[in-house]
């Protein structure tokens, strides 16, 4: 470990909570050492009478049962499996360019290399201590880069940690940008080397995993008794050393920090002015572009493709594209890979996984879908299902079709039908339901609505509950460890970059050859109750229901009757097109119709563009 006084003071706290641990033993040891003592008080003579002998009957088993408890405790802190976070495993074979660039910025920093990289669908990059005999054997090759000169054949030295990369990050920077936010993740493998640190790590992890193992559920009465204890220490251990844990973290960040500063300092400030854009593509691409097409049953296969586009146009939305020009000669970080294809599609199912809980693997109703092929399979097909939605609604509430339409008399499938219902129609009275209408579930408010427009809302949302409760759910297996929360083992540092590339438009099928990243089973780190890990949004309100299913509605009657087409705008999603053009200003006007049940803008918007509301439109 390097003389930074991060590296010292995280050192110090290491061995405070290495104190903790060693009084937690000498507690458990110390009603044994009393019992030795006066049986061999006993059998030397000197400890006899009556007292003496009461004392050794009591304290004995006392002893024992305090060293069978102690001894379990130990048993489950060191056989629990600590929490892994969901990656893509790249091996040297699949990225050899990579591996070499961490190696060379690991003999700059005079640090242990990272024993593996790992991609997380993510931004943000860490070092995780992977090596718990439950997270798999360590790397049988060892390089001498790694493995550091001088070391002594008798003495025990912690693997170093895995590297752990946001994926976003190969396809948004450039080679030397990524390097330069590479820097101070890779110097914290200098002090995590350190064997005070490695253990204080290893019992912190021993410990939250002991907890997660006791708070597993469907157990046994007499397990459950028993780990309820162990799990009651455990957390007591952990309050006591959470302090000194947590400052020992900030240690060993400090520490990497300052190594990694003579290391591409100012290239690393710019590579950090990116953070904040690529946050924010990634959130929107997700939430507007990838989450609609997870809701259909596809996951789109180029997520990390498609951030550089979703990133390029934010820049240019916020004209902040002059500065990327002078990038563009640069290598991007992706041509590191191999199969820079195979590893997009793994990490974009991974991301799938994790933000909306689908399943592991492809099937017929989980497939991926390309970029070119995402405006007909995802944004028509949604639209439609979504009108075909609220006209079941409107069928079991007796809404009748809109008078002097061209449909049947059965109840066509128009426009103007949704439009007349929620129109608010001086001296009408409020449509009356059939049926009582069910509450919804959660507490929503539906005041600022007309009263047919909450009806209609609350009717959409059980509609979708009950087609989500009669859904079939995707096979998948069952979970085999509990534990669900991580301690902290390396300090973390986010950085996003840019990489204007062109995405990849079509889906391919997963890879068989050598170079192709392993895809991780996910179902033996997490049940499958627990996903997703990290809902990108909240369940839709009722009112944002209708809003979605009205707008749907719209767009179907612009594409069957004016001739627009669906497409994909990188930031907002599925979007409509007419005449070759985004249209816009329509969420106002449908929030009008909603709120105040007055249809004028909408119409006038409608005429405008030539859409035709008394015409059947084709339903999903």
């Amino acid at each position: 470990m390097g003389v930074e006084a991060g590296a010292q003071a995280a050192r110090a706290r290491a061995l405070v909570v290495l104190r903790i641990r060693s009084r937690a033993l000498a507690v458990a040891l110390l009603p044994a050492a009393v019992a030795v003592i006066l049986l061999a008080g006993a059998a030397t003579g000197r400890l006899v009478g009556p007292g003496w002998d009461v004392a050794r009957w009591l304290l004995t088993p006392v002893a024992v049962l305090v060293l069978l408890a102690a001894a379990a405790i130990a048993l489950v802190v060191a056989r629990a499996r600590p929490a892994m976070s969901p990656t893509i495993p790249i091996t040297e074979e699949a990225a050899p360019d990579l591996y070499r660039m961490v190696r060379d910025l690991a003999d700059r920093l005079e640090v242990p290399a990272p024993s593996a990289i790992a991609l997380t669908p993510d931004c943000d990059s860490w070092l995780e201590d992977r090596t718990h005999r439950a997270h798999g054997p360590p790397p049988v090759e060892e390089h001498d880069d790694i493995a550091g000169g001088g070391r002594h054949p008798h003495r025990r030295h912690p693997v170093a940690p895995v590297l752990v990369i946001g994926s976003p990050f190969l396809w948004w920077m450039r080679v030397g940008e990524l390097r330069a936010v590479l820097a101070p993740v890779v110097a914290g493998t200098g002090p995590s080397a350190h064997p005070d640190i490695a253990a204080a790590r290893r019992f912190v992890r021993g410990l939250d995993a002991a907890v997660a193992v006791a708070s597993a559920p469907e157990r046994l009465p007499v397990s459950r008794a028993v780990l309820a204890g162990v799990g009651w220490v455990a957390r007591l251990l952990l309050r006591s050393c959470r302090v000194y844990a947590a400052e020992m973290e900030r240690g060993v960040a400090a520490a990497a920090a300052e190594r990694a500063q003579a290391v591409d300092y100012g290239l690393r400030i710019v590579a950090q002015e990116q953070v904040g854009l690529a946050y924010a593509g990634w959130d929107r691409l997700l939430t507007r572009v990838a989450l609609p097409a997870w809701r259909m049953g596809r996951w789109p296969s180029r997520l990390d493709a498609g951030v550089v586009a979703a990133l390029t146009e934010l820049s240019r939305r916020d004209r902040l594209a002059e500065g990327f020009a002078s990038r563009l000669g640069e290598r991007p970080a992706c041509d590191l890979l191999e199969e820079p294809g195979a590893v997009d599609e793994a990490a974009s199912l991974l991301a799938a996984r994790l933000f909306h809980g689908g399943p592991a693997g492809p099937g017929p109703d989980w497939s991926p879908v390309g970029w070119s092929e995402y405006p007909e399979e995802v944004v028509d097909r949604k639209w439609r299902i979504d009108a075909a939605r609220l006209h079941r609604v409107l069928d079991a509430m007796g809404v009748r079709p809109a008078p002097g339409s061209t449909a049947p008399d059965t109840g066509g499938p128009t426009l103007s039908r949704v439009l007349d219902h929620l129109t608010d129609q001086a001296g009408a009275t409020p449509f009356a339901a059939r049926s009582p209408e069910p509450p919804p579930d959660d507490e929503e408010d539906l005041s600022g609505t007309t009263p047919r427009s909450a009806t209609l809302a609350a009717r959409l949302s059980a509609e979708l509950s009950r087609e989500k409760t009669t859904a079939t759910p995707s096979p998948s297996p069952a979970t085999t460890s509990p534990a669900t929360s991580a301690a902290a083992t390396s300090p973390t540092t986010t950085s996003p970059t840019t990489s204007p590339a062109a995405p990849t438009t079509a889906a391919s099928p997963p890879t068989s050859s050598p170079a192709a990243p392993a895809t991780p089973d996910l179902a033996a780190l997490w049940d499958d109750r627990t996903l997703p890990l990290f809902p990108l949004q909240p369940p839709r309100t009722a009112r944002e229901l209708l809003a979605d299913h009205l707008t749907a509605m719209i767009c179907c009657a612009a594409m069957d009757t004016a001739g627009a087409t669906p497409g994909l705008d990188w930031l907002d999603g599925p979007t409509l097109l007419h005449n070759g053009e985004r249209t816009a200003d329509l969420a106002p006007k449908v929030l009008t119709l909603i709120e105040d049940g007055d249809s004028t803008p909408l119409r006038a918007w409608l005429a405008e563009l030539g859409i035709r509301p008394e015409k059947p439109v084709r339903l999903g």
